[in-house]
């Protein structure tokens, strides 16, 4: 099972590349898609969806062009869009029953997945109540099963934990780790802790551009002895920031503690600190975003 994407692009005006010569090999697994809001992740997850055509490039899915035999991916495709929504008058079940025969499931098999998927996304009790008075998160869920209906091998979710309460993020991120396996699963998101826990590969774009794809420990090795921490002025914060990037900030009684990533010690204070994923995302877009 592989998916080939080569110098891929999608040009929306003579002078804006929404996603410019973009390369990209993946095989079973979570593939963490990060980058910030307008970085080309709902572009390409929306061409890898055979629902925008690129201006250039190609997708292969086991070496089948997809652009010219969008059925094939189709088949074994299942989309949650970062924008999906729901007939609030249908019930889940009935919203459920309708995307399988939109999906042409046929009705005993559509039942029988259904049934097994209100279970796998925590909605059995509440299956029969109307889509308009289920929560965000709750719409999610639904979202997450519709995608499921088919069983498919490759499952994007684009920006899917956008507006959920901590737990239901939690609960949504467990849901993906568990799906994981024999399929490949795609997780844009610009939220670094939707992917720190599941992904096993993580890939950052920003400016419609890759620009860096590798494990999370490798990631974390880019930064191993640039990440410090110690104590300022809270008055000394605005001249720190001009100077590194600043990941995080804590007040304390006697000042703020600060974590800074800096190639050598920013200051006489500062203790190296173990980095995080954060600390390297917020690293490689800066970088990239001085490139521009």
């Amino acid at each position: 099972m592989k998916l080939s994407i080569s110098h891929l692009s999608k040009q929306y005006r003579r002078d804006f590349w929404g996603l410019r010569d973009f390369d990209l090999e993946l095989g079973p697994g979570v593939i963490g898609l990060l980058g910030p809001n307008g970085a080309g992740k709902s572009t390409l997850m929306r061409m890898l969806a055979t629902i925008t055509r690129p201006t250039e490039g190609t997708i292969l899915w086991d070496g089948v062009d997809i652009l010219k035999s969008p059925d094939t991916l189709r088949s074994v495709l299942g989309y949650l869009p970062q924008d999906f929504g729901v007939y609030p008058n249908l019930t889940a079940l009935e919203f459920l029953e309708y995307m399988a025969a939109i999906k042409g499931l046929d009705a005993r098999s559509a039942r029988r997945r259904i049934d097994e998927l209100l279970v796998v996304v925590n909605l059995v009790n509440a299956a029969k109540r109307p889509l308009s008075g289920y929560s965000g998160g709750m719409k999610q869920r639904v979202g997450i099963a519709q995608a499921l209906l088919n069983d498919p091998l490759l499952l994007i979710v684009d920006e899917p934990t956008v507006g959920l309460d901590p737990e239901e993020r939690v609960r949504f991120r467990n849901l993906l780790s568990d799906l994981s396996g024999e399929r490949i699963i795609l997780l844009s998101t610009h939220i670094v802790s939707d992917v720190e826990a599941t992904a096993t590969e993580i890939v950052v774009i920003n400016h419609g551009r890759k620009i860096k794809y590798a494990a999370p420990e490798k990631l974390l090795g880019l930064l191993e002895g640039k990440v410090w921490q110690w104590v300022i002025p809270s008055t000394e914060l605005t001249a720190l920031k001009q100077k590194h990037i600043i990941s995080a900030t804590v007040r304390r009684e006697d000042g703020l503690q600060v974590r800074v990533i800096s190639e050598a010690p920013p200051s006489a204070d500062a203790l190296p600190i173990a980095p995080s994923l954060e600390d390297v995302y917020l690293q490689l877009v800066s970088e990239n975003g001085k490139k521009q």
